[in-house]
């Protein structure tokens, strides 16, 4: 009964406070003529209050309504959502984190694939086994957008990259003094580097694109290391290859010589005649071995060379192995180097028990000495009573020798 006691007493004084502001009030306007004389009512003024309170609250709604409008439009106030809306936008951002991932990924591929490819050529480069399958596979290309979002993934990787790089140069001038060793090898013989190695034309091309970055331009001189690097290896090991072509190890296991290439008296006519090889004495039946790879050209009974092995070694390079008296391979098969052929003998023109060595390159007749530079031979021809005392010596006529 109290608090509605005081909320109609303070309603009244309320009422009476408000009423102090509207009251009777005079206007006198001059219109240029006359003065007029309005009177406006305390009543009249509350109404026009009252409407302009009202007029002014929906002013403020409005403006109010339009600020969040213009605040959701924005982003800076989310603007209420359905259900399905969120659904879509959360399938948007998944797809977006997957986009990101699958990027992730393949420059991380790229560059994990690009180490171990540039790895096994170090390895080869540097004396190990070669890989072959991995070095012949394309380098991946490696794109600076997708380097961008997994630079934090591939940052360990790049830095393996980087310490690759800085051994490539050092390793480039070690294959490079191998190659320069090599090829004096093969001059030393007589023979051409070239006979050894087929020169294949690089074919390249494209469309030019320039580098779009600074991080390109690096990519791209490191790949040029590392393809002059694999160039350079390349060209060694392929000379290496064809180094095995060459007759290089010993015949028979214990080297001496009776007769040596060039021109000597023929040991039937005491005639000066060519002896187109070197002919290595020895005990009846001793092994006789292939002194490079190759296949069978001759297995037969040869005229003065009496029983004949011939090896095609390729590149133009034969051997021939005479006076034999066991022939232990047929034309036409494969052996190795060190490979047992045959047996020593005395067969065809000879006057003992001895091998008859050729080295025939292109069909001509070579020193088959430098192929057989041992300690052996070394210490055989340092033997100055090597003429001194009875050989066994032979070969074919010079008529068999020009077959």
């Amino acid at each position: 009964m109290k608090t509605n006691v005081f909320s109609i007493a303070s309603a009244a004084r309320f009422a009476t406070r408000v009423g102090t502001y509207f009251k009777t009030r005079d206007f006198i306007l001059h219109d240029g003529r006359n003065l007029k004389r309005f009177r406006i009512g305390a009543k009249a003024q509350a109404v026009a209050a009252s409407v302009a309170g009202v007029t002014m609250c929906f002013s403020a709604y409005g403006v109010a309504q339009a600020a969040v409008g213009a605040a959701t439009m924005t982003g800076i106030v989310a603007a209420p959502q359905s259900p399905e809306i969120k659904v879509a936008q959360m399938r948007l951002s998944v797809a977006r984190l997957q986009r990101d991932i699958a990027t992730i990924r393949a420059a991380a591929e790229a560059h994990a694939v690009r180490v171990d490819q540039r790895q096994a050529l170090l390895v080869a480069a540097v004396g190990g086994k070669a890989d072959v399958a991995l070095l012949s596979q394309p380098t991946p290309i490696v794109d600076a957008k997708a380097d961008a979002v997994a630079a934090d993934v591939v940052a360990p990787l790049k830095k393996i990259e980087a310490q690759q790089l800085a051994a490539a140069s050092d390793v480039r001038r070690l294959v490079d003094r191998r190659l320069d060793r090599t090829v004096a090898h093969v001059r030393s013989l007589g023979l051409s580097p070239e006979r050894l190695v087929k020169r294949q034309r690089v074919a390249m091309g494209g469309p030019f694109e320039a580098a779009s970055s600074s991080a390109a331009e690096a990519d791209l001189r490191a790949d040029t290391q590392f393809r002059s690097l694999f160039m350079t290896w390349k060209k060694l090991d392929t000379l290496q290859q064809g180094v095995i072509a060459i007759p290089s190890a010993q015949p028979v296991e214990h080297l001496a010589y009776t007769s040596n290439y060039g021109i000597r008296s023929d040991p039937f006519r005491g005639t000066a005649a060519m002896h187109a090889g070197v002919d290595i004495p020895g005990p009846m039946g001793t092994p006789v071995y292939a002194t490079a790879d190759g296949v069978v050209d001759r297995a037969e009974c040869a005229g003065g060379y009496g029983n004949l092995v011939e090896l095609d070694h390729g590149k133009g390079i034969q051997t021939r192995y005479g006076h034999l008296s066991k022939i232990l391979v047929e034309a036409g098969t494969h052996v190795h180097r060190g490979q047992l052929i045959a047996l020593l003998g005395s067969t065809g023109r000879s006057t003992g028990p001895h091998l008859h060595y050729e080295v025939r390159i292109d069909g001509h007749a070579v020193n088959p000495v430098p192929f057989l530079q041992t300690a052996d031979y070394l210490v055989a021809a340092q033997d100055k009573s090597i003429h001194a005392i009875p050989v066994s010596v032979g070969g074919p006529a010079a008529a068999d020798a020009a077959d």
